[in-house]
């Protein structure tokens, strides 16, 4: 217990002590007459019991008869619902450009909600060793995470003849791919895809302003964040828009890019939209919407420290959201409902034309709570026309699919590692029921309610102040 308290004052929750403690207890878990969900086919079993040894599943057997193996800690699913451990495929765990400490704070948060797999989107070297030092605790049940399935560092080129070194610099940092922004030149993107290629490490992130959608899936970059470069691509003016924008990097590209949003979503054109969705599914290119972010725009509320989950932020994280809200209630966006609009639209041609998409947030983007903002994500895409079963997809198996890891995760099944969710209704009749949880495990360490309860704490200290 001294070991485990003394990584949980590490991970800024008195309260993560105690169940970093709990989690590591047990060895051996059966989950006794519950119903599996299966994300993959769509083929539920009822009454089924879950054998799990040594973090993973070991056994799925009818729960009539089913033998229980000595010492295991029991949990009754009866009325329940097991699912694999939910995935949010964009979120930030670092501060690189503030040089604030690192978001640990965010980590239970995950977990408490359901989520026990993440994928960074903007590290860099010291982080990659911080990421590594907090999965050697997390595998050692001396704290509660999601773990950290992918790490990317952003491939900065102020010219193209700068992107063997970036790419170079980012290899050797041990990241899993290169990230780009939207500030990107046309000439400095192609010199980044390039080197990485070489390399045999991907390129993922926004689809830069200077690059149609459809040139950057064909060229080879893994996924779209955001729905970057998919308004223009679903408008009838992209070619217009990108030939204004040619030859321009960095501020003076993405301020021509936000000077012309208001034409790109009066232009939005749902054949065209067509068009474009059936090539992209067939490119390979990945997506990742993130509409909970166009909603909260178009739905942001007055007064969010009213919010009960204003206290579990971090002060200076508090401090950073107080900041930009009120410099959005100076500027009111006054395209927020529109783009909230079209956005919904773009992800409903895309699941018709079958595009793969994945779950991500943000988080934590101000009003985008970590762990929370991904049950969010998932409605969102109810809401734009994916059914339960496919939004919760977007969160197991098809990041599962896109890491290289279906073999190991992303379905209840045996053989695969045992991060699952115990939920108290069905999630694929109602989406809303993922927030209905009873108990996580990750990697086979039992959280129950209460030991979910107890991370939804505030921080036990804050951290120092840095000014962005």
């Amino acid at each position: 217990m001294h070991i485990a308290a003394r990584s949980c004052v590490s991970a800024l929750l008195a309260c993560a002590c105690f169940v970093a403690a709990r989690a590591g207890t047990a060895a051996s878990v059966a989950i006794v007459d519950v119903t599996v969900v299966d994300v993959a086919g769509g083929h539920d079993l009822p009454h089924r019991t879950v054998l799990v040894d040594g973090g993973r599943i070991t056994a799925i057997l009818r729960a009539d008869g089913a033998h229980l193996p000595d010492g295991a800690e029991r949990i009754d699913g009866r009325g329940r619902w097991l699912v694999p451990g939910l995935v949010d495929m964009h979120v930030h765990l670092f501060n690189t450009y503030s040089h604030r400490p690192p978001n640990a704070w965010a980590l239970p948060l995950f977990v408490a909600n359901g989520v026990t797999g993440v994928r960074e989107m903007a590290a860099n070297a010291a982080s990659i060793a911080v990421l590594r030092q907090w999965r050697r605790e997390t595998d050692a049940g001396e704290r509660v995470a999601p773990r950290v399935l992918a790490a990317g560092i952003a491939g900065r080129a102020r010219e193209p003849a700068d992107a063997q070194a970036a790419v170079a610099a980012v290899a050797a940092a041990g990241a899993d791919f290169v990230k780009v922004f939207s500030d990107v030149g046309a000439a400095q993107w192609q010199a980044i895809l390039d080197a990485a290629r070489a390399r045999a490490i991907p390129v993922a992130g926004h689809v830069p302003a200077s690059i149609a959608l459809l040139d950057a899936a064909a060229q080879g970059q893994r996924t779209g964040e955001h729905l970057m470069q998919a308004y223009e691509a679903c408008s009838s003016i992209e070619g217009v828009l990108l030939s204004e924008r040619a030859g321009l990097a960095g501020e003076a590209l993405v301020a021509t890019r936000d000077a012309q949003e208001g034409r790109v979503l009066d232009a939005f054109d749902r054949a065209t939209c067509r068009r474009i969705a059936h090539r992209l599914a067939a490119s390979g290119q990945w997506q990742v919407p993130t509409l909970v972010l166009a909603w909260t725009e178009a739905h942001r509320g007055s007064a969010p420290h009213a919010d009960p989950r204003w206290a579990l932020l971090r002060a200076d994280e508090r401090e950073r959201w107080t900041r930009i809200l009120g410099e959005i209630a100076a500027h009111p966006d006054r395209l927020a409902q529109r783009r909230w609009q079209v956005s919904r639209a773009i992800v409903a041609t895309w699941r018709r034309a079958g595009v793969p998409m994945m779950a991500g947030t943000d988080a934590p983007m101000p009003e985008v709570y970590p762990g929370f903002s991904l049950l969010d994500e998932l409605e969102r895409l109810v809401d734009a026309g994916l059914t339960p079963r496919e939004a919760l997809r977007t969160a197991t198996l098809a990041p599962a699919r896109f890491l290289g890891l279906e073999a190991t995760s992303g379905t209840v099944a045996p053989g695969r590692r045992a991060d699952l969710v115990l939920l108290a209704a069905d999630p694929t009749r109602d989406i809303r029921n993922t927030r209905r949880i009873d108990a996580v495990l990750l990697g086979g360490r039992v959280l129950r309610r209460a030991d979910l309860d107890a991370l939804l704490q505030p921080p036990a200290m804050a951290a120092r102040r840095t000014p962005r």
